[in-house]
């Protein structure tokens, strides 16, 4: 079911996260221990800034102090309530009594409300809701200094709770997916020669470097690979057109010199599906949707481009 909320309240588990087994608690805890229930469960604002004043708090401090022991006490089920923990957000909303427990080291704090179904850290269809996926303008709620705000964000907020596309990211994706056709439709009209020497710049861009001379009349491999940091070698195929049959004739080849750890096999217009052994890791099969978005995260779609100018 869709989440939506009248209002949205960011909560600070306690000073260095102290309060975060009210998670795993279901509960939503909140300190205060200078405010007691009575004057909170009172609602007398005016009563409650006057009585933190007197202990020494200022006109100002106190104002906020009262503020943010309204929200606990007034907002209803209809608020959602948010934190940031455990490298996650998690959401909840509370139902409206607040209990009153003494402070002792099996509780998180002077008062709580129960976490309707408890605390979430996904999505609705089950996506984690991991701090480094969402947007600095949502988690910058982490850096608040006091227990209790609103948050500015709702709106993304609530579109990532349910588990909604950002529409500029959406269209995004639109534009990206058209230019990635547009990519392997265009590796198609490439010269030979071309594409052997793409390949090439794919993988010096990926940290292999090149052992032996491009193309030419080997029988086996147009190229030969190392790569220094993992200390390995890896041989690459380069066809513009093949079926199964060749790839596994390849395949059979390339095992025959046990030169090699690695065998790249790139052919951007396959005879049909083609693909590697399933036990096979250390054999891989580029085709037209995958080398299209190496070629595209590389940043080498004007370079081909380019070649058909």
């Amino acid at each position: 079911m869709k989440v939506s909320a009248t209002t949205v309240r960011y909560i600070k588990l306690g000073a260095g996260g102290r309060w975060e087994n009210s998670l795993d608690r279901a509960e939503l805890h909140f300190g205060y221990g200078s405010v007691s229930h009575e004057l909170a469960v009172d609602g007398n604002r005016a009563k409650i800034i006057a009585h933190l004043i007197a202990l020494g708090r200022s006109p100002q401090a106190a104002g906020r102090d009262a503020q943010e022991v309204a929200d606990f006490y007034e907002l209803d089920e209809r608020c959602l309530w948010i934190t940031i923990a455990r490298d996650h957000l998690w959401w909840t909303f509370a139902e409206r009594e607040v209990t009153w427990v003494k402070p002792e080291p099996t509780r998180a704090g002077e008062r709580f409300r129960k976490a309707i179904a408890g605390w979430r850290n996904t999505d609705i269809n089950g996506t984690p809701l991991k701090i480094n996926s969402l947007s600095t303008k949502l988690t910058k709620v982490a850096s608040y200094r006091r227990t209790i705000c609103a948050v500015k964000a709702q709106d993304y907020l609530l579109r990532r709770i349910n588990g909604i596309e950002e529409p500029i990211v959406a269209k995004a994706s639109q534009a990206r997916t058209a230019l990635l056709e547009v990519t392997i439709e265009a590796l198609q009209l490439l010269h030979w020669a071309d594409f052997e020497t793409l390949v090439d710049i794919i993988f010096a861009r990926s940290g292999w470097n090149r052992i032996s001379v491009l193309g030419g009349t080997k029988k086996l491999v147009d190229l030969e690979l190392e790569h220094a940091v993992i200390n390995e070698r890896a041989a690459v195929q380069v066809k513009s057109a093949a079926s199964q049959k060749t790839l596994d004739a390849y395949i059979r080849r390339m095992d025959a010199t046990e030169q090699f750890d690695r065998f790249f096999f790139i052919c951007h217009s396959p005879k049909g599906a083609l693909s590697a052994p399933d036990d096979r890791s250390d054999i891989h099969v580029w085709t037209g949707r995958e080398l299209g978005s190496t070629i595209m995260r590389l940043g080498l779609h004007d370079w081909v481009m380019e070649r058909l100018t």
